[in-house]
């Protein structure tokens, strides 16, 4: 039987997968929308045509079975538009394990999120082809898997060799034996004299630790993308930072007097996020410069707000987006902060998640950070930095009072935004977190 290929059409259009013969140049294929000019269905359907020997589509194959269809083969799947490779980070499962059919057999790491190559179908896998740390691209072949094969037993340790043992003479033997046997002393071994006197160490030298105290690992290539676009914003924006305080007792009570009746409707907590992001949507709007970007010898300036949140995993920093922040509630904030978290922690983000955002937030308070100088996140202009709640004496009234204190920053490209600008954009961050009625009467 001829061996089956899986073809995919280069095309603007969402990839489609078909099945040619190399007998023919007969298409059978299981979707929904193929090419220009050929019937289009509302539900998958299977159909049959002929593709010209001029054909102008470019077609890109793979082999998937062999002679007898009993082979498979696990592939690395598209990456997204701006990704063009990955490095392969770890094996999930062992050679001789089963697999179910789109169950993640490997992990691929590329510089913005983790992705999972699948198993096409269920099977036993029965060899990988590529190794760890291999660079990997769309397409490239990852492991074996054979739908017939049995999949290996647990593993029996083997059985003790019995090691073979003299059996003990009789008593009256043993006697003739030892009277027979001369008597050996011991000899005493003498201690080697050191004839090379110890090295002094000289007090002008610095004293390294051992080379066995250290550990050399290869970087990932998450961390590899983060240290160079932090290196690439350092160099390319002129930043500046300005600093204010804000007094959250308002907002704290806020929370206090309506959290449970929030969880209760909307079935999420409400948190500090939402509330900054609600004011950084309001100072974006009056000061639409910060929202802007250069491009070039122009500046874009763009009339949607989508925010970016520095999520810290194990993994490293990444910053997913909020789309479209300026028509959202409270509610659906926190529910959209919450989810893009879960799947940072577990590393489910996809690449159209993390691409885009106008404006970053970055909370470095959940870990205790007092005050600190937060880098742009390119290509936007600016980033806003939250850090911790501390009482502090604050004078209110003529009066030295404790209050929740936080100290909020802001980093901005000094190439477009002006300090007035910057000032006045942390200031109404302020003036809305004290008083959050500002947003409902919009003064």
């Amino acid at each position: 039987m001829a061996s089956r290929l899986a073809t995919r059409l280069l095309l603007r259009r969402p990839i489609a997968t078909i099945c040619i013969s190399r007998s023919c140049r007969c298409v059978r294929h299981f979707s929904t929308q193929l090419l220009e000019g050929l019937p289009r269905y509302s539900t998958p359907t299977r159909g049959r045509y002929f593709l010209p020997n001029s054909s102008p589509y470019q077609l890109w194959s793979r082999s998937f079975a062999s002679e007898n269809g009993d082979l498979v083969e696990a592939v690395v799947p598209f990456m997204g538009e701006s990704v063009t490779d990955g490095t392969l980070a770890n094996f999930l499962k062992k050679p001789g394990e089963r697999v179910e059919a789109d169950e993640p057999i490997a992990q691929i790491e590329t510089d913005k999120v983790t992705i999972d190559v699948a198993s096409p179908e269920a099977g036993v896998i029965e060899k990988f082809i590529a190794s760890e740390g291999d660079t990997v691209t769309p397409g490239t072949k990852v492991a074996v898997i054979s739908k017939s094969a049995v999949p290996n037993e647990a593993h029996v340790s083997p059985p003790e060799e019995t090691s073979w043992k003299e059996t003990p003479p009789p008593p009256e033997e043993r006697d003739n034996i030892e009277e027979k046997s001369p008597k050996v002393e011991p000899v005493k071994k003498q201690e080697p004299k050191l004839t090379t006197p110890p090295l002094k160490s000289s007090s002008s030298e610095p004293q390294l630790p051992p080379k066995d105290r250290e550990r050399r690992v290869p970087m990932p290539r998450l961390r590899k993308r983060v240290a160079n676009r932090l290196k690439d914003s350092q160099n390319t924006f002129a930043m500046l930072t300005t600093f204010n305080e804000v007094d959250m007792t308002n907002m704290m009570k806020l929370r206090s007097d309506y959290k449970d009746k929030f969880v209760e409707k909307h079935d999420v907590k409400l948190g500090l996020m939402s509330c900054f992001v609600k004011a950084a949507v309001s100072a974006l709007q009056n000061q639409p410069v910060v929202n802007a970007v250069i491009d070039g010898d122009d500046i874009i300036y763009r009339d949607y707000i989508d925010i970016s949140v520095a999520v810290g995993t194990s993994k490293g920093l990444v910053v997913p987006v909020i789309r479209d922040t300026d028509r959202m509630n409270f509610a659906d904030i926190e529910k959209g902060i919450n989810n893009l978290a879960k799947k940072a922690n577990t590393g489910a983000l996809s690449i159209d998640e993390m691409a885009g955002g106008t404006f970053t937030i970055s909370n470095g308070g959940v870990y205790g950070s007092l005050i600190s100088t937060p880098i742009i996140n390119p290509p936007q202009s600016a980033i806003l930095g939250m850090h911790s709640i501390v009482q502090r004496p604050v004078v209110m009234d003529g009066k030295v009072v404790a209050r929740p204190m936080m100290y909020i920053a802001l980093t901005y490209d000094h190439r477009l935004i002006d300090g007035r600008e910057a000032v006045l954009f942390l200031r109404r961050i302020k003036d809305v977190v004290e008083d959050p009625r500002r947003l409902l009467l919009d003064i």
